[in-house]
């Protein structure tokens, strides 16, 4: 699978599996100073902060905003 610009040039051609075990900085966008921060909520690769569950409650709410009207 073609990841383009969702994580930088150097992990365009890994795997999911790969990108998930990669720190946060590997996505388009984030740095290591992210990666840094994000270490002091417990988050050390991409996968972790899939399953934050911050992360995950701000998805659903973004997910159901269109149907709040």
């Amino acid at each position: 699978m073609k990841f383009g610009k969702l994580v930088d040039k150097a992990w365009e051609d890994k795997t999911a599996s790969e990108i998930l075990s990669a720190p946060p900085s590997a996505l388009e966008g984030l740095t290591e100073k992210h990666d840094e921060q994000l270490a002091a909520l417990g988050i050390k690769t991409i996968g972790d902060l899939a399953k934050w569950k911050y992360a995950k409650r701000a998805a659903a709410l973004a997910d159901l905003a269109d149907t709040d009207k």
